[in-house]
């Protein structure tokens, strides 16, 4: 029923193989357009899609204790640590 096709990637210009097996697993989840990347650019391209968070040193307003906050602390404002965080939303 389906063949194996060649295809270009878009990303990186090389070519490379959609296999009927593929075509079939494609076919099943009702995708209706052929991948346009490679294996490598398409995993190259999730890993890419979610950068590695900074994470910012903090002292606890709450217990003290050191902890890491995704944000840079302006001074302004409470810092939590996860535990105490977790308590005060209860």
């Amino acid at each position: 029923m389906y063949t194996d096709k060649t295809l270009v990637c878009k990303d990186c210009g090389q070519e490379f193989v959609f296999s009927a097996g593929e075509q079939e697993f494609y076919a099943e989840r009702g995708f209706e357009n052929e991948p346009q990347r490679c294996k490598p650019c398409r995993a190259a391209r999730k890993g890419a899609a979610r950068p590695e968070r900074t994470m910012y040193d903090a002292v606890c307003s709450e217990c003290g204790a050191e902890c890491k906050v995704p944000f840079q602390p302006s001074g302004d404002r409470p810092i939590y640590c996860s535990d105490c965080f977790a308590a005060r939303r209860g």
